[in-house]
């Protein structure tokens, strides 16, 4: 009996919980105020970019900006989130409060002249940056900050995506190729789900996606052979798609770094190539975060679950408007452009295999994300926190045999290895 009941250890388990709950609970009502208006501001200038089409020849220059900006005062800050993932590895000399402000008005320039961006980065390098600020106004011991910057993570994450679940998966998922990091399980997800709340209570709505389902035919009808080996042809799509974006963007900042020295003078590049890329195919969907649009016809990520929502190559379009973007070194994230192209990849898969597209869009939404950063769990949980639990099976064939095909790289270079995916990887490793 005493060994089934301890006591003092659930009393130390008790004591553990509430500590840290105590610990966690400012960092994440600041991550999710920082969250919230964020996403206000964002909606904003997204509105100014559509009613002043004007403002994308602005791009060059606010490249410039941005790239001065962070040239002058972002020194360690420029690495983003490799920084804070670096910090939780090995801490060091700790993230800056300046990344905080940093990246928001990075993005916000971004956004405002259309480069191609996300929001994930913000929100989740606003989050480890007033964490490691909360930290070392509080003098929390330094092998206590590493958990900190995890529930900074997380409640970020979190946040912006109105997913509390997946950011606590997020935060322990991310650090290490297939390997979790349970240590810190209490403390991200009560992060990720307090931030959530917060972000909520300022007024925050995220964008609802809808994948079609007929209660009355049962869940036997949407769950067959066939359907599951399309699923799989589909999956492997995904995850060779997300590799070769993520080395794309690698590859892209690569040679700007290389041709041209200057840091400030790369975005400039990269804002004169994006205005070429939207003269070039005749169009502005792939511009900006690409959730919505004003132009009823246009592509976005929400059109992408209907019938004639996209074009045959509307993934590669945006994943190559934001390589150009982001590799050049503006401001923002990858993960919702990775869910635009993941959407629309699906959409067209759909369409080739037979297959209920806005399933295929949900699919390719997480799975392309799930390859792109290694978080095949975390991914799961975002399909079914974003679509529902009918589709479980699929969301999470998808988003495994998606992270199998896509290699050992991501886009974090600060991701470490874990566990290789095959035994491929292991005898390379």
């Amino acid at each position: 009996m005493n060994r089934l009941f301890h006591l003092p250890g659930h009393l130390a388990n008790l004591r553990h919980l509430l500590v840290w709950t105590g610990l966690v609970l400012p960092v994440a009502v600041l991550s999710g105020t920082a969250s919230a208006g964020f996403l206000w501001a964002l909606e904003a200038v997204t509105r100014l970019r559509w009613e002043h089409g004007w403002l994308l020849f602005l791009l060059p220059v606010a490249g410039v900006a941005v790239g001065w900006l962070y040239h002058v005062f972002g020194r360690e800050a420029e690495a983003g989130n490799n920084l804070i993932m670096e910090e939780i590895h090995q801490p060091g000399g700790g993230v800056p409060g300046r990344m905080a402000p940093l990246v928001l008005v990075g993005t916000l320039l971004t956004h405002l002249c259309g480069g191609s961006a996300g929001r994930e980065g913000t929100a989740v390098q606003m989050g480890g940056s007033l964490a490691s600020v909360y930290a070392r106004l509080c003098r929390i011991a330094p092998e206590n900050r590493r958990v900190l910057l995890m529930a900074g993570i997380a409640a970020g994450f979190g946040s912006v995506f109105g997913t509390p679940l997946t950011g606590a998966l997020f935060a322990m998922e991310v650090l290490v190729v297939g390997r979790m990091q349970y240590d810190a399980l209490i403390p991200v997800l009560v992060a990720s789900v307090v931030g959530d709340l917060t972000c909520s209570a300022w007024g925050i709505h995220h964008a609802i996606y809808h994948i079609g389902f007929d209660e009355s035919a049962g869940a036997a009808r949407f769950f067959d052979g066939a359907l599951l080996a399309k699923v799989v042809l589909a999956a492997i799509v995904f995850g060779l798609v997300s590799q070769f974006f993520a080395e794309l963007t690698h590859a892209v900042k690569r040679q700007f770094t290389r041709f041209i020295p200057y840091a400030p003078f790369r975005p400039l590049v990269g804002g004169l190539l994006v205005i070429g890329l939207v003269y070039a195919v005749a169009t502005r969907d792939y511009l900006g975060i690409g959730v919505t649009s004003p132009d009823p016809g246009a592509t976005t990520i929400l059109s992408a679950f209907t019938a004639g929502g996209a074009t045959p190559w509307s993934w590669w379009w945006k994943l190559l408007f934001t390589a150009v973007t982001l590799g050049s070194g503006f401001k923002g994230g990858e993960v919702t452009p990775l869910f635009f192209i993941g959407a629309t990849l699906g959409h067209v898969l759909g369409h080739a295999l037979g297959a209920p597209v806005d399933l295929f869009a949900g699919l390719g939404f997480i799975a392309v994300f799930a390859g792109a950063t290694n978080t095949p769990l975390a991914c799961t949980m975002m399909g079914i926190e974003l679509f529902g639990g009918h589709y479980t099976v699929y969301f999470a064939v998808a988003c495994f045999i998606a992270y199998l095909f896509s290699g050992h790289s991501g886009i974090y270079s600060a991701q470490r290895p874990g566990v290789p995916k095959n035994s491929v990887g292991a005898a390379a490793n």
